[in-house]
This record gives C-alpha cells, sequence and structure tokens, in this order.
C-alpha cells in the first residue's frame, strides 16, 4: 500500500509504464482507432469531454448521446476546431429515462454502424432525494440502470463488429474509489428507492459499487458466450468535475475539500478511461478495475459474486418493468 501511495503521489508509472500524471494524450500516444466506433455517455463535460476528444483525435468515430443535446453539438464544435478530420456523431439521450435510452439505442443501431467501444462514464450526484421518470432513485438510475439498460440494448451489436471486424470490443464502466464506502451488508436493495432513506453520499457510493459489479458480472457472462468482448471498471481518480452540480451537501463539501490535495486535471483523469478502452495492453484482459493506468484492488464487496449476481437480476427487472 506504501509502493502504491507514493506512486500515487509523485505521478510515477506503474506496471503498465502509466501512472497518475498521465494524460488520455499520453496514454493514446502513437494508437490509430481510424476502424473504431465509440459511444462516450456524460461527454459533453469533463472527463467524457476529454475521452471524446481524444479519442476522435486518434481517428475514432465518437458517439456522443446526451441530455442536452446542444452542448453535445458545442462539443462537437469544439473537437472539430482542434481536429478538422475528427469524426463525431450526436444524439439526445436521458440516461435516467428508460424510454430515452431505449430510443436512442434503437436511433444508434439504425445505422447499421459496428460498435467496438462502450464507455459508460456519466454520473450524478444529486443533494437531495429525486426520482426519475420510472420512478427509481435518481443518482442510481442515472449511474446504475441507465447505464445497464443502454449496455444489455447494445452488447448484441458490440459482440457481431467483434467477430465480424476481427477487433476485441472493450466496455468500461467508470466508478469511482468512493465504492469502498458501502458498509458489508453491500447494496440496500429494499431502500434504494426511499425517500427516507436516502443519504446523498451513500446513494452515490452505492451506484459505484453497482458500476463495478455490473462490470465483473458482465464479464463472466460475455465468457460463457465467448464472445470477444470485455467488460472493465476504472476509477479516474478524484477529479473536479460538474458532476456534483446537484449536490451541495456539507458532508460531500467536507469531502472534496480534503480530497482537493489528490485532485487530478481533467485530462489527467481522462488517462485511464482512455487507457482501459483502447491500450494494446489491456487486451483480454477482463473484469478487473483500473486505477492510474493500471490494475488495482477494489472492496471485497465488488468482488462479492453473490452480490454481483442478485444485482444483475435486480436491474433487470427494473429496467425491464415500471416502478411500483
Amino acid at each position: 500500500m506504501g509502493n502504491l501511495m507514493l506512486e500515487y503521489l509523485t505521478g510515477a508509472p506503474g506496471k503498465s509504464g502509466f501512472g497518475s500524471s498521465s494524460t488520455a494524450e499520453d496514454v493514446t500516444l502513437g494508437l490509430s482507432l481510424g476502424n473504431l466506433t465509440a459511444i462516450v455517455t456524460g461527454a459533453t463535460s469533463g472527463i467524457g469531454a476529454e475521452t471524446a476528444k481524444v479519442l476522435a483525435k486518434r481517428g475514432c468515430l465518437v458517439i456522443v448521446p446526451a441530455r442536452n443535446l446542444k452542448a453535445a453539438e458545442s462539443l462537437k464544435e469544439s473537437i472539430l476546431r482542434e481536429s478538422p478530420k475528427a469524426k463525431i456523431l450526436t444524439f439526445k439521450m436521458d440516461l435516467s429515462s428508460f424510454s430515452s435510452v431505449r430510443c436512442f439505442a434503437e436511433q444508434f443501431l439504425a445505422l447499421n454502424l459496428p460498435l467496438n467501444i462502450l464507455i459508460n462514464n456519466a454520473g450524478v450526484a444529486c443533494k437531495s432525494y429525486r426520482k426519475s421518470d420510472d420512478g427509481y432513485e435518481m443518482t442510481f438510475a442515472t449511474n446504475h440502470l441507465g447505464h445497464f439498460l443502454l449496455t444489455e440494448l447494445l452488447l448484441e451489436r458490440m459482440v457481431k463488429s467483434a467477430d465480424e471486424m476481427g477487433v476485441q470490443g472493450r466496455i468500461v464502466n467508470v466508478a469511482s474509489c468512493l465504492h469502498t464506502w458501502v458498509g458489508k451488508d453491500g447494496i440496500a436493495f429494499d431502500k434504494l428507492h426511499d425517500k427516507q432513506s436516502y443519504v446523498e453520499s451513500m446513494n452515490y457510493a452505492q451506484s459505484k459499487l453497482a458500476n463495478i459489479l455490473h462490470s465483473n458480472q458482465l464479464a463472466l457472462r460475455l465468457k460463457e458466450m465467448g464472445a470477444s468482448v470485455t467488460a472493465n471498471s476504472v476509477h479516474p481518480g478524484i477529479v473536479k468535475t460538474n458532476i456534483t452540480r446537484d449536490r451541495g451537501g456539507f458532508v460531500t463539501d467536507m469531502i472534496f475539500r480534503i480530497a482537493s490535495i489528490f485532485l487530478k486535471t481533467i485530462p489527467q483523469g481522462a488517462a485511464t478511461v482512455c487507457y482501459v478502452a483502447a491500450h494494446p495492453n489491456v487486451e483480454g484482459a477482463t473484469g478487473k478495475y483500473f486505477l492510474d493506468c493500471n490494475e488495482a484492488e477494489c472492496s471485497y464487496l465488488a468482488n462479492d459474486k453473490k452480490q454481483a449476481a442478485r444485482l444483475w437480476e435486480y436491474s433487470e427487472r427494473l429496467t425491464r418493468t415500471q416502478a411500483p
């Protein structure tokens, strides 16, 4: 643990050759992604925007589904100013709405494009209790349920693309080290969507634990299918982005103040996402958790197969039915 902390504080590279000070530009230098298509959620700002920009710069066709289509178009214009040959397509999608996710998936699939990379990056941390259109707590609905449904709807296309192109597909779930805050009993499935039980930091932590459990269970299922698609999760580091735009509570504010000494820049925060999504070093790795562009340990709960299986069943049920 001491060596890991030293690497983090100094930015020293790990086994991969990259470390906490590496940027998304660094980890993709020399890569040619011209034949690939990627979907990046939450790409209108922060880590997502940097990820989309760098992948596009390396030649990837980047699909940007966004709740705010105007912001997505603004991102596209910004990327094209820097990389005039970049390929960007924008779509309307609200991850907190199952109908919106389904609508986007239908639109994308109708284009008959391949899909090689899916980066489930978007996230919110709501200050107060809010319900999604489908009746679920907003943080969990956006951070996990929306991404779970999106992945399910696009998975067949990813498997087919990998088979036809001979290029391994990659699914990357952007999680957080804050998943370790969840207690020994794991996700509180029976209280997740209750207003009386809502605690902003804990609901966020549970959604991030769900991101890792989703990746791990998906990795197992893909292996059983014999699919040439991997699923991994990443902690991008503590990056000051607008993920906390909907909160402002004392506890969360204090956490970010304390964590400020470890803050990464946005290009550094996007590095691990881009590394796991595109670097040859990660070929074949699946069901892993990455930090600072290297494999890392996550909490014992995040490796709990029973918890992962329960979450999968729970997520399938909720995304196929309406809330009570």
